[in-house]
């Protein structure tokens, strides 16, 4: 088999469950990935003949993307924030949504001189700590996450982007223990991006997501759909240092909200951002100074 007739294979297999663009993107990955070949390499080498062990491996991938698997799972990488992250399914895979929060803070701390402390909660990947790391060298980032599983994951991909990270394992939602465990640290900029999507939101999101990714980093209850940043909220309010700031990756559905529930906390100067789409997706706001 060449890489042209792997490319038919490919759209015969998938075309009855996924459009021709997203199909397209499939083929671009897998060869990059195991054969190396970029799109002007398999545009000009269309003949060039795939080795047995190689149409295994790929054959395999097409199954695994006929059961919906995300194509980040099936390779156990992704790019975010142009740099490079191990995923599997005991992490979220990162968002284009959450490039637009890390770029703000870049955009907003990359003239500062002086050393600065960011505390990240929910680590997952660490796309978040580690892009903020890998690009404000100033930074000093330290991160939370529940699950241990996840933070190995960030753990390997902070030294695979050679960064410095300070892990630590916790809960936000135990604020006493959050505070205990980060030994009462005081922090510059806190950010995170929780669990926002709503169950009664389960019918919009795709089996792809439902099936294969970690429903800890995804979901929470109808009733308490907030519950992520009160508890954020409170403790930031707390740990950060006068005029520290606070930033969200929030629910679109609930950017009022949100920014209400900021207001009844005591943060000032609370900014509501648009992600591309022209979703409310991002909130930025400071601690008050007494």
């Amino acid at each position: 088999m060449n890489v042209k007739e792997f490319k038919t294979y490919l759209q015969t297999q998938l075309l009855a469950i996924y459009a021709i663009n997203e199909i397209h993107s499939f083929y671009s990955l897998l060869m990059d990935f195991q054969l190396k070949l970029s799109k002007v390499d398999l545009i000009l080498n269309p003949d060039l003949v795939i080795s047995e062990t190689d149409v295994l491996f790929l054959k395999d991938a097409v199954i695994q993307l006929q059961q919906e698997k995300p194509i980040q799972y099936i390779l156990g990488e992704t790019e975010f924030y142009g740099i490079t992250f191990n995923v599997n399914e005991n992490t979220l895979i990162p968002r284009p949504e959450t490039e637009e929060l890390v770029d703000w803070i870049i955009k907003e701390f990359s003239i500062q001189d002086a050393v600065f402390s960011i505390l990240e909660i929910g680590t997952g990947s660490g796309c978040i700590p580690i892009s903020l790391a890998k690009n404000l060298p100033k930074a000093q980032v330290t991160t939370v996450d529940v699950s241990k599983k996840a933070q190995q994951i960030a753990f390997e991909n902070a030294k695979l982007n050679d960064v410095s990270i300070n892990f630590v394992i916790s809960d936000a939602l135990q604020t006493e223990k959050l505070k205990s465990d980060l030994k009462h640290q005081k922090y510059d900029v806190i950010v995170s991006n929780p669990p926002y999507v709503r169950n009664l939101e389960k019918q919009e999101i795709k089996k792809n997501v439902l099936q294969y990714e970690p429903h800890l980093a995804l979901f929470v209850a109808d009733n308490e759909a907030l519950i992520f940043y009160e508890k954020i909220g409170e403790y930031a309010l707390k740990n950060l240092k006068p005029n520290g700031q606070l930033f969200f990756e929030i629910n679109q559905y609930l950017g009022k909200e949100t920014v209400s529930l900021l207001q009844e906390l005591g943060f000032k100067n609370i900014e509501l951002r648009k992600d591309l789409s022209g979703n409310d997706r991002m909130i930025r706001c400071e601690v008050a100074v007494s």
